[in-house]
C-alpha cells in the first residue's frame, strides 16, 4: 500500500526533481518507510511506500523492467499475482523480486492494458513506456485505490491523493462550483468531479492512456452488471456464497506483515472475523464504541460494542475498543479534514478514530465494506413498482429519493451567491447519467431493483471506499475488502433477487437511518442465511444498523456550540440565513437535519484548510 504520483511535460520540457519530491512528501503518511522519484526528461513518477509485500529493497518503486523500457509507479494489492507471476514465468518472464508490483509491470509490459483483466485486488497506478512516449494510467474495477489527476494544455499530474497535485504547484486552487452543488444534493459525488475546479478522478474500471501530444484517451473495462439470471436453488446459492466468501477472505490474508481486522458488531464484518481468526492465531480485532450519555430516543441503539464483544468471544480474538464521545469530532476535525480533502457519503470521523486505533497494532486490517451493496443490505433505499414503467418515471421517482441533503428549491436559495454560475446545472441529469450504460426504455419490478443495486454499487460504495482509503491511510493503514473478490463479486451479480430481497420495505428518512424502530432486515437474505453458521441467529437476524454517531443529539447538546462557531462565518457562496434556518430547524426539534448540519460543518473546514 503506497501513494503515486507523477507529471508528464506536453511541451518536452524536463521535470524538476523538486516538484516530484514535494509531491511525494505531501504523501508521506500513506507510505513512511521509503520514498522514491524517477525523472526521463519530461516524465517524472514518484512513490511513498508501506511495505506489505517483500519488505526488502527490491520492491523499491518506481520499479524498471531490466530492459528500461517500462517504469511503474503503484498503489494496490493483487490477491492472485503468484497465479499470474507462474502463468508469465511459464512465457519465459523472468522475476527478481517477490513482489506483486513487479507481476504488474511485467503483466503489463506483456499483455498491455488487457493485464488489467487478470488482476484480482485493489489497485492504481500508472506505467510510462519510454519507447513509445505514453503514460498508461489504471484504477481497479470497484475504486477501492483512488487516482486523482489534472490535466491542461502543458501538462498531465496525477496523484493518489489532490494535495500532492497541489504540492507539484501546478495547480491553482479554485473550487468547482458544479461539483458543490453535486454534493450538497446527493451527499456524494457522483460523476468524476471533485471540489475542485479541473481536478478529476479516475473513475473505478477504467484506465487511460496520456501521449506526449497531449491526447488523453480513456476506457472502461469493467461494469457492474446486476442481471440476477442465475439458475440456481437456495441450498446451492448458500453453499456456493460460502465457499467464496471462505476463499476472498484467504486470499486477502496474504503478505508479510499480520493482518488484523474491524469488528463492527454487524453480520459483515463479524464473519470475517470468525473466518480470519480460523487461519491467523492471536487475530487482533477493533471496535468503535460510543457514549450514549447525552443520546436519546432512536440514538440509544447506536452503540454496538455487546455484539462485538460477543464476536470476539467466539473468534477467540484480542480485541481492543475506542470510546468516542460529543466532542470527539471537534478534536479530530482539522486532521480528519486534510486527509479526506472531499466529503463524501455523510460524517465518517469514527472511521478516522477506527483506523487509528487499528494502526497501533498493526499495517493491515480487513474491512466488512462491500456486502451491503452487492446483497441488497438497504432495501428501503430501492425503488419497487409493480408495473412497468418509463426510464425517465423511474429516473423522476427515484431522484427524489436520494437528494439526501437538500430539495432544489433550498440548494438555490442557500448557494444564492453564486447560483447563476450553477443554475444551467441539472442534477436530475447527473443522476439519469448513472444509468446510461444499463438504459431500457422500461423498467419492471426486477430490472427497476436491479437498477437501485446498480446506483448503489456504482456511488454509495465507491464513496465508502475512498473514505476508507484516505482515513485508513492518513494513520499508514491499508484496508483490506473481501467481500470485493472478483470472484465473489462475479458470483453475486447473477443471484437471483429472490434471494437478495424477501420483502418491499418502507422507505425511511436518512437522517435516523440507523434506528431500530425504521431499519429494516428484508435485505440481505443470502448473506445472512450463509453467514449464520458463523455467527448464529441471534447476530445475523439483527436490523441492519449502520456506523454512524448520535450527531442528532450532540449538534444540540454537546457540540451545538462549536457548530454555531463553525456555521457563523461560512465561505462566499452560502446565504447565511438558509444556513442558520438549517440550524434552527434542528435546534427546535422540528426537523432532524444532522446530514446537512455536518456537511456544512466539513465544508466551512475544507475552505479554511484547502481554501475551495
Amino acid at each position: 500500500m503506497c501513494g503515486i504520483v507523477g507529471i508528464f511535460n506536453f511541451e518536452g520540457q524536463p521535470v524538476p526533481y523538486s516538484q516530484i519530491k514535494a509531491m511525494t512528501d505531501s504523501l508521506v503518511h500513506r507510505g513512511p518507510e521509503g520514498q522514491g522519484q524517477y525523472i526521463d526528461d519530461n516524465i517524472g513518477l514518484g512513490h511513498r511506500r508501506l511495505a506489505i509485500i517483500d519488505l526488502t529493497p527490491a520492491g523499491h518503486q518506481p520499479m524498471q523492467t531490466s530492459d528500461g523500457r517500462y517504469t511503474i509507479t503503484y498503489n494496490g494489492e493483487i490477491y492472485n499475482f503468484k497465479e499470474i507471476r507462474i502463468e508469465l514465468q511459464s512465457l519465459g518472464v523472468q522475476f527478481h523480486s517477490n513482489t506483486d508490483t513487479e507481476v504488474v509491470l511485467k503483466a503489463y509490459a506483456h499483455w498491455h492494458e488487457a493485464c488489467v483483466h487478470k488482476f484480482n485486488g485493489m489497485f492504481a497506478f500508472a506505467i510510462w513506456d519510454k519507447k513509445s512516449k505514453k503514460l498508461f494510467i489504471a484504477r481497479d474495477r470497484y475504486g477501492i485505490k483512488p487516482l486523482y489527476y489534472y490535466r491542461e494544455d502543458h501538462y498531465f499530474v496525477f496523484g493518489s491523493e489532490i494535495k500532492a497535485i497541489i504540492a507539484s504547484d501546478l495547480y491553482q486552487k479554485a473550487l468547482d462550483k458544479e461539483g458543490l452543488l453535486e454534493y450538497l444534493t446527493f451527499q456524494n459525488l457522483f460523476t468524476h468531479r471533485t471540489l475542485f475546479k479541473n481536478i478529476f478522478m479516475l473513475m473505478p474500471g477504467h484506465f487511460a492512456y496520456i501521449y506526449e501530444n497531449g491526447r488523453f484517451e480513456i476506457t472502461q473495462y469493467w461494469d457492474f452488471n446486476f442481471c440476477g439470471s442465475l439458475k440456481i436453488s437456495e441450498t446451492e446459492a448458500i453453499e456456493e456464497t460460502d465457499r467464496l466468501f471462505r476463499q476472498a477472505v484467504q486470499r486477502q490474508l496474504m503478505g508479510d506483515v499480520p493482518v488484523n481486522s474491524y469488528l463492527s458488531g454487524g453480520i459483515d464484518s463479524g464473519a470475517i472475523t470468525i473466518v480470519a481468526s480460523r487461519l491467523i492465531p492471536n487475530l487482533k480485532t477493533f471496535t468503535i464504541g460510543l457514549d450514549l450519555s447525552s443520546a436519546s430516543g432512536l440514538e440509544l441503539s447506536f452503540d454496538e460494542r455487546a455484539r462485538a464483544e460477543h464476536i470476539s468471544y467466539l473468534a477467540k480474538t484480542e480485541h481492543y475498543e475506542m470510546v468516542l464521545k460529543a466532542g470527539d469530532m471537534e478534536r479530530c476535525m482539522n486532521k480528519y479534514v486534510y486527509h479526506l480533502e472531499e466529503p463524501r457519503v455523510g460524517q465518517s470521523y469514527p472511521n478516522y478514530y477506527a483506523s487509528k486505533l487499528a494502526s497501533k497494532f498493526g499495517k493491515v486490517v480487513l474491512s466488512g465494506c462491500g456486502g451491503d451493496e452487492l446483497f441488497g443490505g438497504y432495501p428501503w433505499r430501492y425503488l419497487y413498482t409493480d408495473e412497468t414503467i418509463s426510464f425517465e418515471k423511474f429516473i423522476d421517482t427515484y431522484y427524489l429519493k436520494w437528494q439526501r441533503l437538500l430539495s432544489n428549491a433550498s440548494l438555490k436559495e442557500l448557494l444564492a451567491p453564486i447560483w447563476p454560475e450553477v443554475e444551467h446545472v441539472w442534477t436530475r441529469d447527473i443522476f439519469a447519467d448513472v444509468f446510461k450504460p444499463i438504459y431500457k426504455e422500461t423498467l419492471g419490478h426486477n430490472e427497476a431493483l436491479n437498477a437501485s443495486l446498480y446506483l448503489e454499487a456504482k456511488t454509495f460504495l465507491h464513496g465508502l471506499l475512498v473514505v476508507e482509503d484516505k482515513l485508513s491511510m492518513a494513520h499508514s493503514l491499508e484496508t483490506r475488502v473481501p467481500f470485493l473478490d472478483n470472484d465473489l463479486v462475479d458470483f453475486a451479480l447473477q443471484v437471483p433477487l429472490k434471494l437478495k430481497i424477501t420483502t418491499q420495505a418502507k422507505k425511511i428518512d436518512e437522517n435516523d437511518l440507523q434506528s431500530k424502530t425504521n431499519a429494516n432486515k428484508s435485505g440481505k437474505y443470502l448473506l445472512r442465511k450463509t453467514l449464520s453458521r458463523y455467527l448464529g441467529r441471534q447476530i445475523t437476524d439483527i436490523k441492519k444498523q449502520g456506523f454512524s454517531s448520535p450527531d442528532a443529539s450532540w449538534f444540540k447538546g454537546e457540540s451545538l456550540d462549536f457548530v454555531k462557531k463553525e456555521l457563523k462565518s461560512l465561505p462566499f457562496y452560502f446565504n447565511q440565513k438558509t444556513v442558520n434556518k438549517i440550524l434552527e430547524s434542528h435546534t427546535s426539534g422540528s426537523e432532524n437535519r444532522r446530514l446537512a448540519i455536518w456537511s456544512l460543518v466539513y465544508l466551512k473546514k475544507a475552505y479554511q484548510e484547502f481554501c475551495v
